[in-house]
């Protein structure tokens, strides 16, 4: 039965009126569980209608999150907006947009390159140039691209490139006088319901285009339901046919392996898919995939490194349930399918040990130095959890943490702020466990404590290698401190 639109904007049905089988989707959340991928919020859209949505607690899907290099397609759409305004051509010069930064060097070594090969990552650099231009000692990211050496012939080679995506922002506010967020705003997020997105930027204050946007999951939706669509948007159109078309079919060859999505062919900031459809995407599973022929777009956040195992789920769970037309009512799978939606979440952590919290409550230990700046630590156990005191050179912050329970607050390191959610356990009687999940990004800690007399062992395993565009001060290392 199909629902009348929301007050978001959405139209919602049931899986079987828009031709697929509630049991198909209850199958991609088990697969996901089995698989043991680590998904925070979901959004599958059908013909027009979201036919299922959730998010694992205690992440929120209203809670926008970290697209990382999802945020490329962003950037390209912008590049595709101004394009059509005149504003620039994507057989521009590259170097046409910098003249101060121009010496005899950089004009041997730019003359090919054009705005065209920045989008489809055939720069014919070697090495992706983002690690140079944030090791650049002046931060001028833009000034580190131009010097570094291309060794092919733009066009001819693809290499992931963050770099280029950055210079495509820097080109965006080069050519149009804003920054890439305010540029994007009144054209296209504005018009798609978007809002209160925010991102990072470089040391100059040039959006970074290559990742460090924070969008919802319905945002990631409604992005790829515009390019569904063909660039047309209740009715308005928002982006051409022909750029719709350019940026999502293969411009480079990135591969022949028939078992990868990696290997597809590559667009403008858009990757190839398997199943004849193409997809944005950002480290630890941020996906915007669009399923043409099945008009259906499945969006994603996660923390997950296995990101071919999503894609996987997809197609093996989620397709072959996808219909051609409206399938029979199955009112016991779609009641199942709700109250699995509904219920969706990460179990917080209850104490299977009583520990010798009041022994260790209201010590304080003093940190050696380490990069999260941290210099001292301090807990204060209770019968429903732990409050957990940080100490810094300019001052202190309180984190609870919750017995059983998601606890939510916000840690301040480095100059970021961080919501968060915690609970914590007793493993032994002098070792505690605390739970950290971020919720407005792909990574989450557990921290061990390891309390022996007046010292503590704090160690500390992330679900992720690393995180991009986050300061390594964000990694933990092992802590020793001592009470004095």
């Amino acid at each position: 039965m199909q629902q009348a639109q929301a007050h978001d904007g959405w139209r919602r049905s049931d899986p079987e009126s828009q031709g697929i089988r509630s049991e198909a989707i209850f199958g991609f959340l088990r697969r996901i569980e089995a698989d043991d991928l680590d998904l925070h919020s979901l959004m599958m859209v059908r013909n027009g209608h979201v036919v299922a949505e959730g998010a694992w607690a205690p992440y929120r899907a209203d809670v926008p999150h970290l697209l990382n290099s999802l945020s490329k397609s962003f950037t390209s759409t912008a590049i595709g907006l101004a394009a059509e305004e005149g504003r620039l051509s994507l057989d521009d010069p590259v170097i046409s947009f910098f003249p101060e930064e121009v010496t005899p060097a950089i004009a041997e070594n730019m003359r090919e390159l054009r705005v065209r090969h920045l989008l489809s990552m055939t720069t014919g650099h070697t090495v992706d140039t983002i690690p140079i231009m944030h090791a650049s000692p002046d931060g001028n990211w833009v000034k580190a691209f131009l010097e570094t050496p291309i060794e092919r012939p733009p066009g001819t080679h693809f290499l992931y490139n963050t770099g280029a995506s950055y210079m495509l922002s820097a080109i965006l506010y080069k050519a149009t006088g804003e920054h890439l967020l305010d540029w994007l705003r009144p054209r296209l997020l504005e018009p798609l319901g978007i809002r209160d997105v925010k991102t990072m930027t470089c040391p100059r204050g040039i959006h970074a285009g290559g990742y460090g946007m924070y969008m919802t999951v319905g945002d990631i939706a409604r992005f790829g339901q515009l390019y569904l669509q063909e660039g047309v948007w209740e009715g308005r159109r928002i982006l051409s046919e022909e750029w719709v078309r350019m940026a999502t079919s293969k411009q480079a060859d990135n591969g022949s392996d028939p078992s990868s999505d990696w290997a597809q062919g590559y667009g403008f900031q858009f990757w190839r898919c398997r199943h004849g459809a193409y997809r944005g995407d950002g480290a630890f599973g941020q996906f915007c995939v669009v399923i043409p022929h099945k008009q259906a777009v499945v969006a994603i956040t996660a923390g997950a490194m296995e990101m071919q195992d999503i894609l996987n789920a997809v197609w093996e769970e989620l397709l072959p349930g996808m219909g051609d037309a409206p399938v029979a009512p199955d009112a016991a799978a779609q009641r199942e399918l709700a109250g699995r939606l509904r219920s969706l979440r990460y179990p917080a952590a209850a104490s299977a040990k009583a520990g010798d919290g009041p022994r260790w409550s209201g010590k304080v230990f003093h940190v050696a130095d380490n990069p999260a700046g941290i210099r001292t630590l301090a807990f204060r156990f209770a019968e429903d959890g732990a409050e957990l005191e940080l100490g810094f050179a300019d001052g202190s912050q309180r984190l609870r943490i919750g017995r059983g329970e998601w606890l939510t607050g916000s840690l301040h390191i480095v100059g970021l702020a961080l919501p968060v959610a915690a609970c914590g356990r007793w493993i032994r009687r002098n070792v505690y466990e605390i739970e950290l999940r971020f919720l407005e990004q792909a990574f989450h800690d557990r921290l061990t404590c390891h309390f022996v007399d007046n010292r503590l062992r704090v160690s500390m395993a992330r679900n992720v290698w690393i995180t991009p565009g986050l300061s390594d001060a964000l990694l933990m290392p092992e802590l020793y401190a001592e009470s004095k």
